[in-house]
């Protein structure tokens, strides 16, 4: 058997080694590193996939919070509404930028804001909503834009583990996550679901100006060259990265496709248990699973991990420490907050391996490995 990784990149470049070998040479023979063609096409191919107007490459999708956030004119103290249960990075930028983060709980299924509690947490304060689509499953964009409608709010999606999931409205529209808000943003991190070979992020939106105006940010500030209008960053994604993801988009369907097999594969294996519990999928999205993530019942997690490396197989806790627990925060005085589904998560929540490189043999051993831990 071969071994089992938590996520397997290089099986996943072999496959396409050609492809990307041929397209980085292309870019070393152009000399054109930064801001190159491969960027250009990149960009145009990415927004004509997720069906937006403006795609604005940066370097990481930290920079792409940043950036999303920089160009909404928001003031020190201006409050923006977003989970504790997601990476740090979400609302690292919040603070980052003299911003206020308020924590919503999550919905114990999917992960995500729970609606129900997001409009009592809107403050005359309140700016911005930032909804996570978490380990690749959506929030309910629907009725969160709803809600920001109703109190004149901006919507920016956390679209770092969900890129190419589908959002089904109730009159049956479709559209991807990530191009529901005013913006999104998304990571090209390795292990994500479309990764570079290296850091990269990505800004989008169908708003000309907020487009113009984070196109400004991430360069510097300039409406042209030397030409400062406003307090910007330098985020570039580069032209190497560009053009690896551009062959990596090509693949992206069926990458997700083949994270959905390993799901289905799991929740068969561990649907007679009540000691497990799968993730759950909205009925208004599709799953595309950036992680795969049990829910334990009784079950002594760290025990499971354990027993789990023992037999070489990685396990993962996505996150142990909310953020309104992090000491980072400290200041806003989030430490005691109330926010019971969130601190319960983080007791019980484990990932397991899943990647589009998987086959029969290892989810096979997987599987009986998390079985006979929790059936002892």
């Amino acid at each position: 058997m071969r071994p089992i990784q938590m996520v397997d990149t290089r099986s996943q470049y072999l496959k396409i080694k050609n492809e990307v070998d041929n397209a980085v040479l292309e870019v070393l023979d152009s000399s054109a590193f930064i801001n190159g063609p491969a960027v250009k096409e990149f960009s145009k191919n990415l927004a004509s996939y997720l069906g937006v107007k403006h795609v604005i490459p940066c370097a990481n999708g930290t920079d792409a919070l940043q950036i999303a956030l920089m160009a909404l004119g928001l003031q020190p103290g201006d409050e923006v509404i977003t989970p504790s249960f997601t990476f740090i990075a979400t609302t690292e930028v919040v603070a980052l930028l003299q911003l206020k983060p308020v924590f919503v709980e999550v919905d114990q299924h999917t992960f995500c804001v729970d609606i129900h509690e997001l409009e009592s947490k809107i403050t005359p304060k309140t700016k911005v909503i930032l909804p996570v689509h978490l380990y690749g499953q959506a929030a309910n964009m629907e009725a969160i834009m709803a809600i920001a409608e109703k109190h004149n709010l901006y919507v920016v999606e956390d679209n770092a583990q969900a890129i190419g999931a589908d959002f089904t409205f109730l009159d049956g529209t479709v559209k991807k996550t990530g191009t529901i808000g005013h913006i999104g943003c998304t990571s090209f991190y390795p292990s994500k679901n479309l990764g570079a070979f290296g850091d990269g992020g990505a800004i989008c939106t169908n708003d000309d100006e907020l487009a113009a105006q984070m196109q400004m940010i991430a360069n510097h500030g300039q409406s042209k060259r030397y030409y400062h209008d406003v307090v910007g960053c330098n985020s570039r994604l580069d032209s190497v990265q560009a053009a690896i993801l551009n062959i990596k988009l090509k693949h992206l369907d069926v990458y997700n496709e083949a994270r959905q097999a390993v799901a289905a594969y799991y929740d068969k294996a561990f649907s007679n248990s009540n000691k497990l519990l799968v993730p759950a999928k909205a009925d208004f999205a599709s799953h595309v699973y950036h992680q795969y993530t049990l829910l334990l019942n009784g079950v002594d997690r760290e025990g499971l991990v354990a027993f789990l490396a023992e037999r070489k197989i990685p396990a993962m806790i996505y996150y142990p420490v909310p953020g309104h627990k992090q000491k980072m925060f400290a200041h806003f005085n989030t430490q005691n907050q109330e926010l019971p589904i969130t601190d319960w998560l983080t007791e019980r929540v484990v990932s397991l391996p899943i990647h589009t490189e998987m086959d029969e043999e290892q989810l096979a051993y997987i599987t009986s490995a998390v079985l006979e831990f929790v059936n002892q």
